[in-house]
Protein backbone atom coordinates (compact mmCIF):
# COMPACT_ATOMS: atom_id res chain seq x y z
CA UNK A 1 0.00 0.00 0.00
CA UNK A 2 1.13 3.53 -0.76
CA UNK A 3 0.37 6.36 1.66
CA UNK A 4 0.65 9.99 0.52
CA UNK A 5 0.06 12.74 3.07
CA UNK A 6 -0.57 16.41 2.33
CA UNK A 7 -0.90 19.06 5.03
CA UNK A 8 -2.69 22.33 4.41
CA UNK A 9 -3.10 24.39 7.58
CA UNK A 10 -3.37 21.26 9.78
CA UNK A 11 -5.97 19.68 7.49
CA UNK A 12 -4.36 16.42 6.50
CA UNK A 13 -5.32 14.60 3.32
CA UNK A 14 -4.13 11.01 3.43
CA UNK A 15 -4.39 9.25 0.07
CA UNK A 16 -4.24 5.46 0.15
CA UNK A 17 -3.47 3.24 -2.81
CA UNK A 18 -3.61 -0.55 -2.88
CA UNK A 19 -4.87 -2.77 -0.06
CA UNK A 20 -5.48 -1.84 3.57
CA UNK A 21 -5.28 -5.15 5.37
CA UNK A 22 -3.57 -6.98 8.22
CA UNK A 23 -0.14 -6.44 6.69
CA UNK A 24 -0.51 -2.74 5.81
CA UNK A 25 -2.79 -1.39 8.55
CA UNK A 26 0.08 -1.01 11.08
CA UNK A 27 1.86 1.21 8.53
CA UNK A 28 -1.18 3.46 8.26
CA UNK A 29 -1.53 3.57 12.05
CA UNK A 30 2.14 4.64 12.38
CA UNK A 31 1.65 7.39 9.79
CA UNK A 32 -1.57 8.73 11.31
CA UNK A 33 -0.70 8.76 15.02
CA UNK A 34 1.74 11.71 14.95
CA UNK A 35 -0.69 13.80 12.85
CA UNK A 36 -3.70 13.55 15.15
CA UNK A 37 -2.71 15.92 17.99
CA UNK A 38 -2.21 18.77 15.48
CA UNK A 39 -4.98 17.88 13.02
CA UNK A 40 -8.00 20.10 12.58
CA UNK A 41 -9.39 17.50 10.19
CA UNK A 42 -8.19 14.29 8.52
CA UNK A 43 -9.42 13.35 5.07
CA UNK A 44 -8.84 9.76 4.00
CA UNK A 45 -8.85 9.78 0.21
CA UNK A 46 -9.70 6.22 -0.77
CA UNK A 47 -9.99 6.79 -4.53
CA UNK A 48 -7.23 4.28 -5.26
CA UNK A 49 -7.87 1.89 -2.36
CA UNK A 50 -8.83 -1.50 -3.81
CA UNK A 51 -9.60 -3.42 -0.62
CA UNK A 52 -10.11 -2.88 3.11
CA UNK A 53 -10.11 -5.66 5.72
CA UNK A 54 -11.30 -5.68 9.31
CA UNK A 55 -7.79 -4.65 10.39
CA UNK A 56 -8.04 -1.62 8.13
CA UNK A 57 -11.47 -0.81 9.48
CA UNK A 58 -10.05 -0.88 13.02
CA UNK A 59 -7.47 1.77 12.08
CA UNK A 60 -10.16 3.94 10.45
CA UNK A 61 -12.47 3.58 13.45
CA UNK A 62 -9.68 4.23 15.96
CA UNK A 63 -8.71 7.38 14.06
CA UNK A 64 -12.34 8.49 13.98
CA UNK A 65 -12.72 7.95 17.74
CA UNK A 66 -9.52 9.83 18.57
CA UNK A 67 -10.48 12.81 16.41
CA UNK A 68 -14.08 12.78 17.63
CA UNK A 69 -12.91 12.83 21.26
CA UNK A 70 -10.93 16.00 20.42
CA UNK A 71 -13.92 17.58 18.65
CA UNK A 72 -12.32 17.15 15.25
CA UNK A 73 -13.42 15.44 12.08
CA UNK A 74 -12.52 12.43 9.94
CA UNK A 75 -13.82 12.40 6.38
CA UNK A 76 -13.75 9.38 4.10
CA UNK A 77 -13.49 10.63 0.52
CA UNK A 78 -14.20 8.82 -2.76
CA UNK A 79 -14.23 5.16 -1.66
CA UNK A 80 -14.53 2.64 -4.49
CA UNK A 81 -17.75 0.64 -4.70
CA UNK A 82 -15.96 -2.34 -3.14
CA UNK A 83 -14.73 -0.34 -0.15
CA UNK A 84 -18.03 1.51 0.22
CA UNK A 85 -19.82 -1.84 0.32
CA UNK A 86 -17.66 -2.86 3.31
CA UNK A 87 -18.56 0.38 5.12
CA UNK A 88 -22.24 -0.34 4.42
CA UNK A 89 -22.10 -3.98 5.51
CA UNK A 90 -20.40 -3.06 8.78
CA UNK A 91 -22.80 -0.12 9.27
CA UNK A 92 -19.84 2.24 9.65
CA UNK A 93 -21.50 4.28 6.92
CA UNK A 94 -23.91 5.46 9.63
CA UNK A 95 -21.09 6.70 11.87
CA UNK A 96 -18.49 8.03 9.45
CA UNK A 97 -18.74 11.03 7.14
CA UNK A 98 -18.38 9.58 3.66
CA UNK A 99 -18.11 11.76 0.58
CA UNK A 100 -18.75 9.63 -2.49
Amino acid sequence: MTINIKNEDSIYTVALEGRLDTVTSPDLQRELEPLLPDAKKVILDLTALEYISSAGLRVVLSTYQTLDDMGRELIIRHPSETVLKVFRLTQLEEILTIEA
